[in-house]
């Protein structure tokens, strides 16, 4: 396995993240440990979940909600390991149907930080993170929050998660009035077909020293060689048969350039993510031991600036940076 640091901070973690989004949902406690202990045997130092997952994630169905960090805290409770993972949640979804159970309030950061504390067994979290934007809650009062459950010992690091480059230059530049480190990391949409981040959020993270944890490398499931998968008759969630028809021509090219070089899909769209400087970690989600083994494999496969070019032009991005990107 290799290491990185975690932005600028002095952190080191794996390059494969392990996200724990399945567990408890598609995934049962079984085989979520057994996922677990293959990835810590193989390196992963890196768990990322969330107070919402391991359910539907609608704020109108409770029923699993905390779920996959009660599955990560029985993990935990058998001794020996929290020390060896770097471990991360979120906060920001409903979490009931109160009009206090959701967002950034300082009132919610602390009930769900040590609601997500209780569940994961543990006393402490390596990286907390700001799954989405709060447009209501002032930057004053959500660094307060944090600041306070750092010195409490309860928190170490905070990321954020879906933020424009804007809100990260903003969240940064009140963090560093108040003498904070401020973020640590951003996870964002971001995989061969989703590169609306290089416009802006890229170039925001890599002047802040901002590490990039990419959401959905794979495309949810979409680069994973899914054309091949129907081929043999695979059964996929209905959302995938819409985004087939969408991009069937570059999915077509992607494919038989991975076959070309002999390599998964699921692999290359990885390392493609992977080589961006700016990447920290990619965060994979298997559901099963079978699949964590094949994002291993990712680790080897070294892309060419010939294949890198040839991926660019399947799945063509924004054309650099803004403003460049569209003006002069």
């Amino acid at each position: 396995m290799d290491y990185t640091y975690l932005g600028r901070t002095g952190l080191k973690v794996s390059r494969l993240e392990l996200g724990t989004m399945n567990f408890g949902y598609l995934t049962d406690e079984s085989t979520s440990f057994e996922i677990m202990d293959e990835a810590l045997e193989h390196g992963i130092n890196f768990f990322d979940t969330a107070d919402v997952y391991g359910g539907p994630q609608s704020p109108d169905m409770e029923q699993g909600f905390g779920l996959s960090e009660e599955i990560i805290g029985n993990w935990l409770s058998q001794g020996g390991r929290r020390d060896k993972i770097v471990l991360a949640t979120k906060v920001y979804q409903p979490m009931g149907t109160g009009p206090n159970d959701r967002h950034l309030s300082a009132y919610h950061i602390r009930r769900a930080c040590e609601d997500s504390l209780r569940r994961l067994k543990t006393d402490h979290i390596d990286l907390y993170q700001m799954r989405h934007v709060d447009r209501h809650t002032p930057w004053e009062e959500i660094w307060q929050a944090m600041e306070q459950l750092i010195r409490e010992g309860k928190i170490t690091y905070v990321g954020s998660s879906n933020f424009a480059g804007w809100d990260i230059a903003t969240a940064q530049n009140v963090a560093t009035s108040r003498h904070l480190l401020g973020l640590a990391s951003e996870q964002s949409l971001y995989n061969l077909t989703q590169r609306s981040i290089e416009l802006e959020v890229i170039p925001a993270l890599r002047y802040y020293g901002i590490g990039l944890i990419p959401w959905s490398p794979v495309g949810m499931g979409l680069l994973s060689g899914v054309l091949q998968d129907l081929k043999k008759g695979t059964q996929k969630a209905p959302h995938i048969f819409q985004q087939v028809d969408k991009f069937y021509p570059q999915l077509e090219a992607y494919e038989d350039l991975c076959r070309e070089l002999g390599r998964h899909p699921a692999e290359v769209a990885l390392a493609w993510v992977l080589h961006n400087p700016v990447v920290t970690a990619a965060i994979t989600g298997p559901r099963t031991v079978e699949q964590l083994h094949q994002n291993f494999k990712a680790l080897s496969c070294t892309l060419s600036p010939e294949i890198l070019q040839k991926l660019d032009e399947i799945w063509p991005g924004p054309k650099g940076e803004a403003p460049e990107a569209y003006a002069w």
